[in-house]
């Protein structure tokens, strides 16, 4: 009776240890999954940093000089903006390496307007793609440029090539989200867009809009919009 007794005794002790060790396995392999995760998700949120292609027409004057442009450039860049074509821009860039440049800072291209050849100034973009954005004009919105490109690339590289592209709005009928969509358009201006409508002309949009920005801001935001006839 004793022995069975011990018997019972060990088998409890075992079942209690194994039941600890399990326990303790599960919370090391939650811990190891969570710190997983964790960095996972850093490392997207550093890649979406990196990633980050600056407005030329938007950038501070610390951000143009964190790129490694001299002051000089700079200078011209602050002086010469809003640039109404990325062609202007490039023309100043004589003697810098425009390729990797063009990663890290781009005026975007009107989808509806930009000659083929000149898509390839987008960095990763050559003949073949270049000719697909010029085969689905016009666009009417984002959203059809990213259904259509999305044929041919996956979506990190549809969001990449959004650095470098836009689609102009008819005033009196987009969206909200298409004109929030336009490069440097928040909330605000968003609403302020759609709060004068309709609009009769350029020259009524210029007044109002230019009631909340300067002239060189009015200038930007004046090359993704236009009016139906």
């Amino acid at each position: 009776m004793k022995n069975i007794t011990k018997l019972l005794v060990v088998c409890v002790l075992i079942g209690l240890s194994l039941t600890s060790c399990k326990n303790s396995n599960e919370e090391k392999q939650e811990i190891n999954n969570s710190a997983e995760t964790t960095e996972k998700e850093m490392t997207k949120e550093t890649e979406a940093e990196t990633s980050t292609v600056l407005n030329a027409n938007l950038a501070t004057e610390a951000d143009l000089q964190g790129l490694g442009l001299s002051s000089e450039i700079v200078s011209q860049i602050l002086e010469k903006r809003p640039f109404v074509d990325m062609k202007d821009l490039d023309a100043m860039l004589e003697g810098e390496n425009k390729e990797e440049l063009y990663k890290k800072m781009f005026v975007p291209f009107n989808l509806n307007t930009t000659a083929e050849a000149d898509f390839k100034m987008i960095p990763g973009v050559g003949d073949k793609m270049a000719h697909e954005f010029e085969e689905y004009r016009p666009y009417i919105s984002i959203k059809q440029f990213k259904r259509e490109i999305g044929k041919y690339v996956d979506d990190e590289e549809v969001e990449r090539y959004l650095n470098y592209v836009f689609v102009p709005v008819e005033l009196n009928t987009a969206s909200e989200e298409d004109i929030k969509a336009l490069p440097g358009v928040g909330n605000r201006m968003a609403h302020e867009f759609e709060e004068y409508r309709p609009y009769k002309n350029l020259d009524q949009f210029r007044k109002e809009i230019g009631k909340y920005v300067d002239d060189k801001e009015l200038k930007r935001l004046e090359r993704f919009v236009y009016l139906k006839d």
